[in-house]
């Protein structure tokens, strides 16, 4: 594949974006808009005017929040381009394509489902509680999300002044990064998964660690002591059921003798691993909603009546991250726990049923985790800090190495181990 530009038609490509963005720019000036305000005060009522104001302040967000970057991404990726093929780098571009289209395939869909996540939770929370949730905004409210997004999505961002402006804008980009990163190593059945890589549970651990710095960094940077101590709260509270997850992966690695998540699976073939593995599965069920501060212990949250934690500084779209990661984190965790402990894409009907697919029957156990995550929220009051850290490090952390030692001694005794 050839393709070849010249330095005038990189120049023009420059100006035509140049153009688009000032022109897009103009609406974004606040005197501007009320010089065009004003010169239509003769011709207006008093209400029109209020009406006309508030369309250009719209148009100024939309513009803002829409045209802007995608002009200037458009901008710099045909550049980009062009002096990519201007001076012929040796690449296979269907590569390059078929790797962006991967990881949207991955990412799209997870977009989706942590949207429709929140209207489950509505819904579900609604039931117990015997009120209707959302039904207003489309058949049976399924419009909310997109309602809620676009709201988030158009909102005035609020920065104090008294922040760290770098960090403070870094912290909720990184928190869904890493969110998303977490998914290149989950299979959704045999093969299909964008990177299968030997050590995948390994990578899903080290990567959900590395959550814990978004969360102290959007502490830190707001600069106040509510924020703060939610993100100290928050990353204690992470740290300390880590440990006990990590004891419980261990005696996967022992049962299934691989790291990787398609061996994982494909080692459940004869029994799953919350059989034998029963006590590991209870415990592993609560650390996950510890890990991902979900109730009974969203204690980083559980300041809502006064602020919101750690995030309490955010608005608009930082909000929508923090949001965005959290779910993210629940869905990834499910379907964590289907894949180490409920067999992940194989069936729940151990004959027949091979006509379906492996992905339904994953999506069925991912579903019902999420469940449980919607249920205790609703059934259970929250933890004390101090009642949730005695439960980690002096129930948990004693029992799951005292059970790891006691597994790996069976096997081993029993000459058990698949290797």
């Amino acid at each position: 594949m050839t393709i070849s530009f010249s330095l005038l038609q990189i120049t023009l490509i420059f100006m035509i974006f140049g153009v688009l963005a000032i022109l897009g720019s103009f609406l974004l000036i606040p005197s501007q808009r009320a010089r065009l305000v004003s010169s239509a005060e003769g011709t207006l009522s008093q209400k029109d005017l209020g009406y006309f104001s508030n369309a250009l302040w719209t148009l100024s967000e939309i513009t803002k929040r829409f045209i802007l970057p995608l002009v200037f991404m458009g901008g710099f990726g045909l550049i980009f381009l062009a002096l990519f093929f201007t001076f012929k780098v040796d690449v296979n571009v269907l590569f390059v394509l078929l790797s962006v289209i991967k990881i949207l395939l991955v990412v799209v869909p997870l977009l989706i489902a942590v949207a429709y996540l929140t209207l489950l939770e509505r819904k579900v929370m609604a039931s117990m509680q015997r009120r209707k949730g959302p039904n207003v905004v489309g058949i049976f409210g399924l419009l909310q999300p997109l309602a809620d997004g676009a709201k988030l999505l158009l909102k005035e961002t609020v920065v104090p002044n008294s922040v760290n402006k770098a960090v403070f804008f870094i912290a909720p980009i990184l928190t869904f990064f890493l969110a998303v990163m977490s998914w290149a190593v989950i299979p959704f059945g045999e093969g299909i998964v964008y990177a299968d890589i030997n050590i995948g549970v390994l990578y899903l651990f080290a990567v959900s660690s590395l959550g814990v710095y978004g969360v102290i960094c959007s502490g830190w940077s707001s600069n106040t002591k509510y924020s703060f101590l939610g993100a100290l709260r928050s990353s204690a509270q992470m740290i300390s059921y880590e440990i006990a997850i990590g004891f419980l992966l261990l005696m996967i690695f022992l049962l299934a003798g691989s790291l990787n998540m398609t061996e994982i699976v494909l080692a459940q073939q004869g029994i799953w691993f919350c059989i034998p593995l029963l006590p590991s599965t209870m415990i592993w069920l609560i650390c996950i909603l510890a890990e991902t501060n979900r109730a009974p212990f969203d204690l980083p949250e559980a300041e809502a009546e006064l602020v919101a934690g750690y995030f309490t500084e955010y608005s608009a779209m930082g909000f929508a991250l923090f949001f965005l990661g959290e779910y993210s984190n629940m869905i990834m965790m499910s379907a964590l726990t289907s894949l180490c402990f409920f067999g992940g894409w194989l069936s729940l009907i151990p004959f027949g049923f091979a006509i379906i697919p492996g992905p339904f029957w994953m999506g069925i156990k991912i579903t019902a985790i999420l469940f449980g995550f919607i249920w205790v929220r609703a059934a259970f009051p929250r933890y004390r800090f101090d009642q949730l850290m005695y439960l980690g490090w002096k129930s948990f952390l004693p029992f799951t190495l005292g059970w790891f030692i006691f597994v790996a001694g069976l096997l081993f005794g029993c000459d058990w181990l698949p290797y």
